[in-house]
């Protein structure tokens, strides 16, 4: 599958699946250049919803343990996705592979609440604590500017199934916490949803430190909780 098959895919899959998307603040989306788009995370069809939005490839960041099953694992190889390490190991290959696609100007999709947000069934307008790799990784950018995009995907009307229980994951990562508990894990289908773009925030060389990443503490924090704001004020008005 080529570079480039992605989007016409994930339009496709959406047109199949019969989900009927409503975009706004579309002018906010960059059209090509380093960008990172920051979203909620409640389905599976967070990926292609937002290439579709965006009309940009984008190179997901997936959790490692979609590299352990057979069919995901292919998905992952196949649509450039960038997985993460185990939660006990660091993630110097992760990062390489990430700065690598934003020195190349290629987009990435990161969902900062992670596993949590995907195996506890949450209210559409509820959003999880963000982990704030995703400042992180665009302060340290090797670019001379990149888009940090915030996203929010509120559903307005969904189905949910409940078809395997959440221990089984386990078997895949037995590492993850969230995967150690009781319950069945829930699959979302969109039927109506909004995508609203928020403002970008432009990172240049000049905030970062010279040419060299930045690692300052406090600027990832400050970065983190901005973008966390500024999907939940879209989030709760977009979910109507």
């Amino acid at each position: 599958m080529s570079f480039d098959r992605r989007l016409p895919i994930s339009r496709g899959f959406l047109w199949g699946v019969g989900t009927k998307i409503f975009v706004y603040n579309e002018d906010r989306i960059p059209p090509s250049g380093a960008a990172v788009f920051v979203s909620n995370h409640r389905s599976f069809m967070d990926a292609p919803l937002l290439m579709a939005a965006s009309g940009r490839p984008i190179n997901f960041v997936c959790h490692h343990y979609m590299t352990r099953v057979p069919g995901l694992r292919e998905f992952v190889d196949a649509f450039g996705c960038l997985p993460l390490e185990p939660n006990d190991r660091p993630q110097h290959r992760f990062f390489r592979k990430a700065l690598r696609c934003l020195q190349q100007q290629q987009a990435i999709g990161i969902f900062p609440e992670g596993a949590s947000s995907m195996v506890q069934m949450s209210a559409a307008n509820e959003l999880a604590p963000f982990n704030p790799g995703f400042a992180h990784l665009a302060l340290s950018a090797p670019v001379d500017e990149l888009a940090l995009i915030p996203v929010a995907i509120a559903s307005v009307e969904e189905t949910v199934y409940s078809p395997l229980p959440v221990r089984m994951l386990s078997w895949f990562d037995p590492s993850e916490p969230y995967f150690q508990q009781d319950g069945w894990h829930p699959i979302v289908i969109y039927r109506r949803v909004n995508l609203l773009f928020g403002r970008p925030r432009w990172i240049s060389r000049s905030r970062r430190q010279g040419d060299r990443p930045s690692f300052d503490k406090t600027a990832i924090e400050q970065l983190n909780a901005d973008c966390y704001g500024e999907i939940d004020r879209l989030l709760r008005r977009g979910c109507y």
